[in-house]
C-alpha cells in the first residue's frame, strides 16, 4: 500500500492511552489516514521503554499510570481546548470512566474493551461481578442514562468489533447464495428478522492463530501474539456466552442474569480452560476456548427478536479460540501450575516465520449448514501493509482505525458498540488491512468430532445444541 486515503481532519489533540503492541501498530495508521496538528499528538502509558520510539516519531510522552484519582486531572491537562480524539488502548484503566470524562469534555473515545481498574479481575470472589456481562451492562446503563452526544465508540478491536461487521456481511453473503434479495436492514430490529428468517441458531467467533517463530518456548515464559496481560485476565474470567433460544440444555455449572439485556449465561469455571467444538476454513474441525469476550453477548443482544426476558428468537453467541500454539503450551503451564508467568513475550513480526490469524465467524444451523466468514491475514501479508506489528495486530488496529473514521463522520452519536454502526463503511475502510477476507460452507456439524468408543450425553435430534458444541 503506497497511497493512503486521508478519511479526514481531528480538530485538536489526539491523546492515546496505552502503548503497548496495539498501541505502536494504531499509530501509523492513524499517520496515515488522518489530517492532524503534529504537536498535539500524544501518549500515555506508564511504562518508560517507549520513550525513545515516540521521541523519534516526534510525539509527546507521558510516562504515568492513569488511577481512579488521577485520570480526570491528567485528561483534562491533555484536552485543554475540550476537543479532539482519546484512543484508549490501555489496561488496567476504567473504560466507562475514561469514556464518560471524554464525553463531558466534548472529546470524542474509542477503545477496543470494557476494561476495568487494576485489580479488578483477580480482587473479588463475586464471579458474577467478573464476567463481560457486567461490565458491558454498566456501558449500556451510561448509554440509556445519557443518550446522544458526544460519540464514544465501545469495544472496537478485531473481536470484539471487527465480528460484529463480520456478522452482517455474512447473513447478507447468505441472503444471495440462497437466492434471496432481502436487502441489507437498516436497523437492528430488520437484523434480527432477517437473521431469524435465514435459520440461523448461532454464532461462533471461530479463530485458529498459526503464527510460530524458530525460538521455542522457553518454560516459565507465556508467548502469545498479543497482549500477554489482556489474554490471562479475561482467561481468568468465567466462561460466558449469549444464549439462543434454540438451546433446550444448559450446563449445570452455568448461571443467567435477572437484570440486563438477559441475553448471556456464564459459568462457574474460567474460559481459558474450557473447551468447544468449532471450524475454521485452515484446520477444519478444531478445538477452541470458550474464553469471555464483549461481543459473546452483544451479538446475542443485538439480534435478540421480541422481549428480552422471553424473547421470540435471540442467536446463541461465543467466543472459540485457538490461539498461536506457544500460547496454549504457555496456558497448560499457568494452570497446571497454578502460577502466572512473570516473564512475557508478544511474537515480533520479524521472528515469525510461517502462520497466518484466521478470524471469523461461522453462522450455523441454517438451509446451508454452516458458513465461516472472516480474515485470513498472513504475518508476510501484514509486513507488506503495515510497520509495527503481526497478522494479530493489525486485525486490531485496522478495526480501531475504521472506528475511528466512523466516530469523526458521526460525532454526535452517542456511545455506540460495532453492532450499531455502519459496517459497509467500517468494512470499506478496514478491508484493504485485512487479506484474503473469504467466505467459507461447510457440512460440519459438531456431532462429527466424537470418539465412538467413548459415548457422550449427546443431542441427535439438532447437532447444534450447545450440548454438543461443548467438550466434555
Amino acid at each position: 500500500m503506497t497511497d493512503h486515503q486521508v478519511y479526514g481532519r481531528i480538530d485538536g489533540h489526539i491523546v492515546m492511552i496505552g502503548f503497548g503492541s496495539i498501541g505502536k501498530g494504531t499509530l501509523p495508521l492513524i499517520q496515515r489516514h488522518f489530517d492532524y496538528d503534529t504537536d498535539k499528538f500524544s501518549v500515555i502509558d506508564p511504562d518508560p521503554n517507549s520513550a525513545a520510539f515516540l521521541a523519534d516519531a516526534g510525539i509527546t510522552y507521558h510516562q504515568v499510570a492513569l488511577t481512579p484519582e488521577n485520570y480526570r486531572e491528567v485528561l483534562r491537562a491533555r484536552f485543554p481546548d475540550g476537543k479532539g480524539f482519546c484512543v484508549n488502548l490501555s489496561v488496567d484503566t476504567s473504560s466507562l470512566d475514561l469514556m464518560k470524562f471524554c464525553r463531558e469534555l466534548g472529546v470524542l473515545y474509542i477503545d477496543t474493551v470494557v476494561e476495568p481498574w487494576a485489580g479488578f479481575y483477580f480482587d473479588t470472589t463475586d464471579n458474577a461481578a467478573r464476567t463481560n456481562y457486567a461490565l458491558r451492562q454498566a456501558v449500556r446503563d451510561e448509554k440509556a442514562a445519557n443518550p446522544g452526544g458526544t460519540t464514544a465508540v465501545s469495544c472496537c478491536g478485531a473481536n470484539p468489533g471487527m465480528v460484529s461487521w463480520f456478522v452482517k456481511e455474512g447473513l447478507m453473503t447468505l441472503v444471495r447464495d440462497l437466492g434471496r434479495d432481502d436487502p441489507i436492514p437498516q436497523d437492528r430490529g430488520g437484523w434480527g428478522k432477517l437473521m431469524q428468517s435465514l435459520g440461523v441458531k448461532g454464532v461462533h467467533i471461530a479463530e485458529r492463530d498459526t503464527q510460530a517463530r524458530d525460538k521455542p518456548r522457553p518454560r516459565d515464559v507465556f508467548v502469545n501474539t498479543w497482549s500477554v496481560e489482556g489474554f490471562i485476565a479475561e482467561g481468568f474470567q468465567p466462561a460466558e456466552l449469549g444464549w439462543g433460544t434454540h438451546e433446550t440444555w444448559m450446563p449445570d455449572n452455568a448461571h443467567g442474569h435477572e437484570a440486563g439485556c438477559q441475553a448471556a449465561i456464564w459459568m462457574e469455571r474460567p474460559g481459558a480452560i474450557t473447551r468447544v467444538h468449532t471450524w475454521c476454513p485452515t484446520p477444519g474441525p478444531q478445538f477452541g476456548f470458550l474464553v469471555t469476550h464483549n461481543e459473546s453477548i452483544s451479538i446475542a443482544d443485538y439480534f435478540t427478536v421480541g422481549d428480552p426476558a422471553a424473547p421470540e428468537f435471540r442467536p446463541t453467541c461465543h467466543y472459540a479460540y485457538h490461539p498461536c500454539d506457544d500460547a496454549v503450551l504457555s496456558l497448560h503451564e499457568m494452570f497446571g501450575s497454578g502460577v502466572q508467568q512473570q516473564v512475557h513475550e508478544i511474537m515480533d513480526v520479524d521472528e515469525i516465520v510461517e502462520g497466518i490469524d484466521e478470524l471469523g465467524v461461522l453462522l450455523y444451523g441454517h438451509e446451508k449448514n454452516a458458513l465461516w466468514f472472516g480474515s485470513r491475514l498472513s504475518n508476510d501479508e501484514t509486513k507488506a501493509l503495515a510497520p509495527y506489528q503481526n497478522a494479530t495486530g493489525l486485525q486490531v488496529t485496522s478495526a480501531v482505525l475504521a472506528g475511528m473514521v466512523w466516530a469523526l463522520e458521526n460525532p454526535e452519536a452517542g456511545i455506540v458498540e460495532t453492532d450499531e454502526m455502519d459496517h459497509v463503511r467500517c468494512l470499506e475502510v478496514q478491508t484493504p488491512y485485512l487479506g484474503p477476507v473469504e467466505a467459507h460452507y461447510t457440512d460440519w456439524t459438531p456431532l462429527q468430532d466424537r470418539w465412538e468408543h467413548f459415548p457422550e450425553n449427546l443431542d441427535h435430534s439438532d447437532p447444534w445444541q450447545f450440548r454438543n458444541v461443548l467438550a466434555t
